[in-house]
Formats: structure tokens, C-alpha cells, sequence
């Protein structure tokens, strides 16, 4: 099982979580628990507790890593000035229950500044927004806890 463990050089019979091989004579019951004969490579990650079937985060398995979460901002200004600008927030399905055709305010953007085509009333809204972002050129944010770097040993057996 993976300990955090504060110094650079772990204890003797423990081995860094660095993605480093490692034989399974030497290591027998290590194997066991890693069978593809790699630690698992712990270095700048979070341990996430597994979904065992409750259906938060379905579809994973067991060891397996998972890329950031990134989150759409509505408070984005696309054009680098404080200025007014249409947008569409949310996300429209593919196949809408109904289509907008009419009420939208002039010259509507989608969430990328790309020209805006209807597409549903029901999971969207289209609105207007005002803020103050200087030469923001992205359109997404990740989310990051706060956190204090370990490093993740293993018991060498």
C-alpha cells in the first residue's frame, strides 16, 4: 500500500511509487500486488479512492490514472477588453428536445467565441456577460486542491 513518506530518500526496505520495474524474485509478494512488475508512478498525483461499482466515477479500474478535470468559466471576455459580449452557457444536446429559432440577442457566441448555431432550450441558456479578464486566451480553467508534496513509498517484499 502507498505511504506518504516526507524525505527525498526512503527507508531501507521501502521503494519509491516512481514507475521504476522491479523483479519479482527479489520482490515476490510485491508482484503480487503489481503484477506488470512496475510501482506505480505516484510522482505529482493524487490517490483517488476507487468507485467499486457506486457509480461516482464509473468505468475506471484499478490503477488506472485519470487526467485533470477542466471546468468551462462563464466570466471569460474573448475580445481582451472590458466589454459586453453574448454567450451561450451550457451545454446543448446534440439532439435538442426543441431548437431555437428566435429570441436570441444579436450576434450570440458559442463557449469556444465560434459563431453560435440553435441548438436546444433545454439544457442551455443564452445571456449576456460583463467582465474585466485582460488577454485571457483561454476558455477553460482546471481546478487544483490545496495540497503539500510527499513523496508515495511501497514496502519492498
Amino acid at each position: 500500500m502507498p505511504v506518504p513518506w516526507p524525505l527525498e530518500t526512503p527507508p531501507t526496505g521501502w521503494l519509491k511509487c516512481n514507475g521504476a520495474a522491479f523483479s519479482s524474485e527479489k520482490y515476490p509478494n510485491l508482484a503480487k500486488v503489481y503484477p506488470t512488475l512496475k510501482l506505480p508512478d505516484l510522482r505529482g498525483e493524487f490517490i483517488r479512492g476507487w468507485d467499486d461499482s457506486r457509480g461516482i466515477d464509473t468505468g475506471r479500474s484499478l490503477l488506472s490514472g485519470q487526467t485533470a478535470t477542466f471546468i468551462r468559466t462563464a466570466l471569460q471576455d474573448y475580445y481582451g477588453v472590458d466589454l459586453t459580449t453574448n454567450v451561450k452557457v451550457g451545454i446543448a444536446y446534440a439532439t435538442a428536445d426543441s431548437v431555437i429559432t428566435v429570441g436570441n440577442p444579436a450576434n450570440p457566441k458559442a463557449g469556444d467565441n465560434s459563431d453560435y448555431v440553435p441548438a436546444s432550450s433545454d439544457n442551455s441558456i443564452t445571456g449576456t456577460q460583463r467582465t474585466a479578464e485582460d488577454n485571457f486566451t483561454g476558455a477553460w480553467i482546471s481546478m487544483r486542491p490545496r495540497n503539500v508534496a510527499f513523496n508515495y513509498i511501497v514496502r519492498a517484499a
